[in-house]
């Protein structure tokens, strides 16, 4: 089986797919099999605290159990698990195209003309690489700096400057309050922050989610309980737009050439628009398959497919629980839809070399 991602979904598949002995073969673009983690912005720490961050069958460790990891820590505790599992990593290996295999199965096309058969694949390509930025009226003409928080670092390259970071969600206030010491921002959402509190009777908010099960509730539940983005906070950014440290204001109208217009009609000269606008699935290799909406979201059901025997997804957001696209998360999906490609793989017989179940062991 063809595992596309060696991320933390295409890790936890990997050990998955060992447990449900198969061959796995991990096929990761970048240089090393940790995801995108190395790719976010300097100051990213966890959301979750270490003890409840764990793939199966490693623990995070490193220290006290309540902190909350940073984006460096994550990136070794993901290399650590790369080596712990038993799996073919190829990394450097980008996957173009997935085309149906006459005869049955499917042919996985990468870079440098690379093409390798597979009786399934398992799509764990996140979504980093296809940052959500929308296109407002005048955009094209502005003559600033806008990106997505996709591509931002540091605040070092913005003191002194003017600039907008669109978005409600923790990407866009955590940028924003980072900015905030160091350049004049301002905090543009079409409609007020909801913020959540990081810390409940004294225990992170994880704990709870863990001991009252609502970290497994499923998809159908959390679509009516969960509608709005929310921000988990200490209280520290709560106070600060209160205070007026961090400014908040309703979503611009539009792009002027060197700035902004604001609802009440005013221009405003901006050096820099930052998009905190979310992801969408990275999965245009599937496209050659029909196994996408025209959207480019994957058709399926708790990862499945619903069109293609034998291709299966991890790592999307409410995939199967809240917990779905995360490191504390992902390996329970894993768990079931290796279940569902095991299957199939043993209805679809013996297939390739690479493909075959690996002999008990006793």
């Amino acid at each position: 089986m063809i595992i596309v991602g060696g991320g933390q979904s295409g890790l936890a598949a990997a050990r998955a797919a060992l447990s449900a002995r198969l061959r796995p073969i991990v096929l990761q673009a970048g240089a090393e099999p940790v995801g995108s983690w190395p790719d976010y912005y300097d100051s990213l720490t966890l959301f979750s605290p270490a003890r409840y961050s764990s793939l199966p069958g490693l623990a995070f460790g490193g220290g006290d159990p309540d902190r909350y990891p940073a984006r460096d820590e994550v990136v070794s505790y993901l290399r650590r698990y790369a080596a712990s599992i038993d799996a073919d990593i190829r990394t450097g290996v980008r996957v173009t195209a997935v085309h149906p295999r006459p005869g049955g199965g499917y042919l996985v096309h990468a870079d440098f003309g690379e093409e390798i058969a597979a009786a399934g694949v398992v799509a764990a390509s996140g979504s980093f690489g296809n940052p959500h930025l929308p296109v407002l009226f005048g955009q094209e003409a502005y003559a600033g700096e806008v990106r997505h928080v996709a591509h931002y670092r540091r605040p070092d390259p913005y003191v002194g400057k003017r600039v907008i970071v669109v978005g409600a969600g923790n990407s866009a206030v955590q940028v924003a309050h980072e900015l905030a010491p160091q350049a004049r921002v301002t905090l543009a959402t079409r409609a007020p922050i909801k913020f959540v509190p990081q810390r409940i009777r004294g225990r992170d908010l994880h704990h709870w989610l863990h001991v009252t099960g609502a970290d497994r509730l499923p998809r159908s539940v959390l679509t009516r309980l969960v509608r709005h983005a929310a921000v988990l906070d200490t209280g520290v950014y709560r106070d600060a737009i209160a205070s007026g440290q961090l400014a908040r204001r309703e979503m611009f109208t539009a792009f002027t050439p060197d700035g902004v217009t604001w609802p009440d009609g005013t221009s405003e000269q901006v050096d820099a628009v930052i998009f905190a606008t979310g992801y969408r699935p990275n999965l245009d290799y599937l496209a050659p398959l029909g196994a996408l909406e025209r959207s480019g979201m994957p058709r399926q059901v708790g990862g499945v497919s619903t069109t293609h025997a034998g291709l299966v997804y991890l790592g999307l957001e409410f995939q199967r629980s809240f917990s779905s696209n995360t490191l504390r998360g992902v390996g329970r999906d894993a768990t079931h839809v290796i279940a569902a490609l095991a299957e199939h793989v043993r209805n679809a017989g013996r297939g390739p070399r690479f493909m075959q179940r690996l002999p008990v062991r006793r």
